[in-house]
């Protein structure tokens, strides 16, 4: 597709000005998910080589940035609220994950790639077990682009749904930290629907992210590599510190609400860079059998975890 723009440094100013557009108060999470995808169809990413390092390094900066917006006590009954429905959820989706992908005969790295983004924590899950499965590039960037694709979605249904449904902020933020697949696009659809939502949302998130430890030990048998190496999500740790910090040093306290204004507009920016890095060219690239796969997935999650906590929660 012929760009609009093709003089590279108009592009790189536009992409500049639009993206401290998206560090505004006034630009919500999905404005910024939809500039950044518009922006690409249009002139085009100038940066697009080298933005996907700062995207995962930006996002961990602002989730340990919320995490300055938490109480201890807060984090651990939220953490407590989600663990058996993250328990049973992961399990189911790896077992329909298997199963589906067996029926379906999709490729078995491609399949699992796409179970293991959908159960546990999108982008960062298919990162930490690529290494140890040793999929093709191509299976990695097509299982990449359909759970970008489908939490782009999220972004924009989750919060409608769950107004629509009248959901507490208790009962939202548990949704989407089980129903949608990255941290960054559960945050994003969370601080749309309020900063309770949120707080559950982030917590239940980053445990349901811890379980991509046992997940990758587990892979490691399946596939048997005894060579592989397990990523191990550091940064929660940091998260877990921030919480601390917050809660027993009054001092620190004090620039929490702050702190936490910030972490949201790095948020925006990191949805903004993820946006761009979304084009018509990579979406035209995903087969029908994966997208129906990863789409049959979600929905089974997502209205799984809603009638729970709904009915049993």
């Amino acid at each position: 597709m012929k760009k609009l723009i093709q003089n590279e440094s108009l592009s790189k100013i536009i992409f500049i000005f639009l993206a401290i557009v998206c560090l505004m108060p006034f630009v919500s999470s999905p404005i910024a998910l939809l500039l950044g995808f518009v922006l690409v169809v249009i002139i085009g990413n100038p940066f697009e080589k080298s933005l996907h390092r700062y995207i995962h390094l930006l996002l961990q900066i602002s989730i340990v940035g919320l995490g300055f917006g938490l109480k201890l006590n807060e984090a651990m009954e939220a953490g407590k609220s989600g663990f058996t429905l993250t328990v049973i959820s992961i399990s189911t989706v790896m077992i329909l994950g298997y199963a589906g992908g067996k029926l379906l005969k999709i490729e078995r790295p491609l399949s699992f790639l796409i179970s293991a983004g959908t159960a546990i924590c999108g982008g960062s899950a298919i990162a930490a077990v690529s290494p140890i499965i040793k999929p093709q590039p191509k299976q990695i960037s097509l299982a990449l682009a359909i759970v970008f694709t489908l939490n782009s979605v999220a972004l924009f249904l989750y919060p409608a749904i769950g107004h629509f449904l009248h959901l507490t902020q208790q009962q939202f933020g548990l949704w989407c930290a089980i129903g949608i697949h990255d941290t960054s696009s559960v945050v994003g659809a969370a601080s749309r629907f309020g900063n309770e939502a949120l707080k559950i949302a982030t917590t239940v998130k980053l445990a349901r992210a811890l379980w991509i430890i046992p997940v990758s030990i587990l892979t490691m048998f399946i596939f048997r590599n005894k060579e592989s190496k397990i990523k191990i999500p550091w940064f929660i740790g940091y998260f877990i510190l921030a919480i601390l910090l917050n809660t027993y040093f009054p001092f620190i306290s004090r620039f929490s609400s702050g702190i936490t204004v910030i972490a949201k507009a790095g948020l925006n920016l990191t949805l903004f860079f993820i946006g761009s890095t979304l084009s018509i060219e990579s979406l035209k690239t995903i087969g029908f059998k994966p997208l129906g796969f990863a789409v049959f997935l979600w929905i089974f999650i997502s209205i799984g975890s809603l009638l729970y906590i709904l009915n049993l929660g």
